[in-house]
């Protein structure tokens, strides 16, 4: 059976890709750094239901020392694809770290690049962002958009960034390639900085919602379960084609304003929500809202969960945590 490795294995959607990998029949190689952008005990509770499978092994890794480091950390084993998700997340951080986000997204995936041709593995799943489309005022943002001033923060362009390496690996080496941008995925084991996490437990704590903006910016929200079977049918997809380079969405295709979450977010915890208006974030972009087609088209991709059930699994998962 193929060998998958997974850069930020122990993060949110890292975690249930490898379970997703596993259950699929894969051998998965798992990479992480817990980078302390939130509680490493969090990353060690996904990782926790990765490493009693048997086809699963685990290195805990700083892709910005060098390919070189890699090589001497990672097995020499056949690697047949890999699943690049380890990345510094986040638009308002990045303003505030610009350099740290260049580091981590650009620097890390240029000596992951370098490793993998020095290895000879020629197939890698890159996990872009929908943050790359900024305020693009052409909707559904699609593929094939110029982007070369759309980025209006670190993060975008540091994920944009990273689509550009692909293709010049793809270019020079023949690397086979499939960058998928991402659209706000939520669902259980979110990291905790994130809106739908927050808003949860500021209703819990009776605390107000902060609203940046008129609440009627919007996005594309999408459960983590829908995301990941993308991620799967792209390695499926990648093993099957030879001189592959395409980028596509994995988004829901169904934009949802702020308001609108605030208030199914406050159904699901069965509290009735009080606002705290705020200005607007820099760098935060009005909307996001993913032209699925291509997917659809090459990898059959379709997501099945509905808004209501995927905060009904989120907040069903957030009660179960153990409480500090």
């Amino acid at each position: 059976m193929p060998t998958i490795l997974v850069t930020g294995c122990a993060g949110f959607i890292g975690s249930h890709t490898c379970q997703r990998l596993l259950a699929d029949g894969y051998h998965v190689i798992g990479v992480d750094n817990f980078d302390p952008f939130y509680d490493r005990h969090l990353k060690q509770a996904n990782l926790a239901e990765l490493l009693p499978h048997p086809h699963f092994s685990f290195h805990e890794l700083e892709l910005r020392r060098g390919s070189e480091a890699l090589a001497d950390a990672l097995p020499a084993d056949p690697v047949d694809v890999v699943v690049h998700l380890a990345a510094k997340a986040g638009v308002a951080p990045s303003v505030r770290q610009p350099i740290e986000y260049l580091e981590n997204n650009v620097v890390a995936t240029t000596h992951l690049l370098e490793w993998m041709r020095l290895r000879g593995i020629s197939k890698l799943f890159f996990a872009s962002s929908s943050s790359v489309y900024g305020n693009t005022p052409e909707r559904p943002f699609r593929e094939d958009m110029n982007l070369l001033s759309a980025c209006i923060s670190p993060y975008a362009a540091s994920k944009l960034a990273g689509e550009q390496l692909t293709y010049t690996y793809h270019h020079l080496y023949q690397l086979d390639v499939l960058n998928a941008r991402f659209f706000t995925v939520y669902g259980p084991r979110q990291r905790p900085d994130l809106a739908i996490h927050k808003f949860v437990r500021l209703l819990q704590a009776g605390q107000p919602i902060p609203v940046f903006g008129d609440g009627s910016t919007a996005r594309d929200y999408t459960f983590v379960l829908d995301t990941v079977d993308g991620i799967a049918r792209g390695v499926a997809y990648l093993l099957a084609q030879q001189n592959v380079y395409e980028t596509i969405n994995l988004g829901n295709n169904q934009p949802v304003p702020l308001l609108a979450l605030i208030k199914a977010i406050g159904e699901a915890v069965d509290v009735t929500p009080h606002l705290e208006f705020l200005p607007m974030q820099p760098g935060d972009v009005d909307i996001t809202y993913a032209d699925i087609s291509k997917a659809q088209r090459l990898l059959g991709y379709q997501p099945q969960t509905s808004l209501a059930e995927g905060l009904r699994q989120f907040v069903a998962w957030q009660r179960a945590q153990p409480k500090e």
